[in-house]
C-alpha cells in the first residue's frame, strides 16, 4: 500500500468536486494526491485512430488541468496524474487497495432524492479493502481549505466567495459515525477518531436500536419499559468508545444511543455533518461485493460526503 490519496477523475462535476475534496484530504494527511482517469476505450483495430487520439488527448488535458489546479491551490502538494485503460470498477477497486483512501464523485438529485450512486461506485465501495469516500458536487469541503476555492473546482477568480451554495449549516455537525456495539468495529473507530483529530472536528457516534418484540404490549402500557435496556446500551457504547477517547483526548466525542431505524437515524444525522462514516462487513458467504442496508441508505441519501470503512 502506498501512502497517498487517490481520486477517480472523469471530467464530470462530481468527479471534479471529489478531486477538490481529495486534494485537501491529501494536504491534511501530508501525502501525495493521485489523480486517476480510467478509460474503457478499447484497443481495437476497428476504432478510428483519429477518434482514439482525440479521446486520449482530451483525457490527458483533463488530468493536466485538474493537477495544475490542485498544485496551484495547495503549494507543496505532490500531485501524480495517471491515465489507464481497463474495466472501470475493477481498476478503481485495485487503486483503492493500493492507497490510504480512494475518493469518488457521486451524483446528487437534491435533498429529497439524495445520491444516485452508480454501479461503479457501489461495486467499488462493496469490494475495496481500504476506505472509500463518496463526494457530491455540492458537498462541504474539509476543514483547512482556503475560502477562495469554490466547490466546482474554480479558484474563486469569478468573484464568488468560494462557498458551495449550501445554507451554511451543512457541515456544522462535525463527523457522524454509525456504530454497532454488537460487532467489532475497531477499523471504523480508528478511522473516525484519526479524522476528527486531523480536522479538529467533534465526533458524534450513534448506535440505533429498537425495542425487542418480546416487550410487546408492555411497551404500549409503559413507555418507560425499555429504559433499562437503553441504559445498558449506553453503557456498552461508552465502554466501546472509552479506549479511543483516552488515545485521542483532543477529540470531543459524544456517544449516543437512539431509538429507531439505523438507516433513517444515520441519514437524519448526516444533514448537519461534514463527513459521515459507516462500516462495511464481509458477507458470511462468498457472494461477491456487498453493502449492508444501512450503508446503502446513507450512500444514497446523505447530503454530506460518505466514508465506507471495511471492517475485515
Amino acid at each position: 500500500m502506498t501512502p497517498q490519496v487517490t481520486v477517480g477523475v472523469d471530467g464530470s462535476e462530481e468527479s471534479l468536486a471529489a478531486a477538490h475534496w481529495a486534494a485537501r484530504e491529501a494536504v491534511l494527511r501530508e501525502v501525495p494526491l493521485r489523480l486517476l482517469h480510467v478509460s474503457a476505450w478499447p484497443d481495437a483495430p476497428e476504432v478510428p485512430a483519429a477518434h482514439a487520439g482525440a479521446v486520449t488527448e482530451g483525457d490527458e488535458a483533463l488530468l493536466r488541468e485538474v493537477a495544475e489546479r490542485a498544485e496551484k491551490n495547495h503549494r507543496g502538494l505532490e500531485v501524480r496524474a495517471e491515465r489507464v485503460r481497463g474495466r472501470v470498477a475493477e481498476t478503481l477497486t485495485a487503486a483503492a487497495n493500493e492507497a490510504d483512501l480512494l475518493v469518488l464523485g457521486s451524483r446528487g438529485l437534491g435533498a429529497l432524492a439524495g445520491f444516485v450512486a452508480g454501479s461503479v461506485s457501489l461495486a467499488v465501495v462493496g469490494a475495496a479493502r481500504q476506505p472509500v469516500v463518496l463526494v457530491r458536487a455540492e458537498a462541504p469541503l474539509p476543514v483547512g481549505s482556503d475560502g477562495n476555492v469554490g466547490s466546482d473546482g474554480s479558484d474563486g477568480s469569478d468573484g464568488s466567495d468560494g462557498s458551495d451554495g449550501s445554507d451554511g449549516n451543512v457541515g456544522s455537525g462535525g463527523i457522524v459515525v454509525g456504530v454497532d456495539i454488537y460487532h467489532p468495529c475497531e477499523p471504523l473507530l480508528g478511522f473516525a477518531f484519526t479524522e476528527a483529530a486531523r480536522r479538529g472536528l467533534p465526533l458524534r457516534l450513534l448506535h440505533s436500536w429498537t425495542l425487542p418484540a418480546s416487550y410487546g404490549y408492555a411497551s404500549l402500557v409503559d413507555p418507560g419499559a425499555g429504559e433499562e435496556l437503553g441504559d445498558r446500551l449506553v453503557g456498552g457504547l461508552d465502554d466501546l468508545v472509552e479506549p479511543w477517547r483516552q488515545r485521542y483526548p483532543e477529540v470531543g466525542a459524544t456517544a449516543e444511543t437512539v431509538v429507531g431505524s439505523a438507516a433513517y437515524r444515520m441519514v437524519e444525522a448526516s444533514r448537519d455533518a461534514e463527513l459521515v462514516l459507516v462500516g462495511r462487513r464481509r458477507p458470511h458467504r462468498p457472494l461477491g461485493p456487498h453493502l449492508g442496508h444501512v450503508a446503502h441508505a446513507v450512500v444514497h441519501h446523505s447530503p454530506a460526503p460518505v466514508g465506507v470503512i471495511p471492517l475485515g
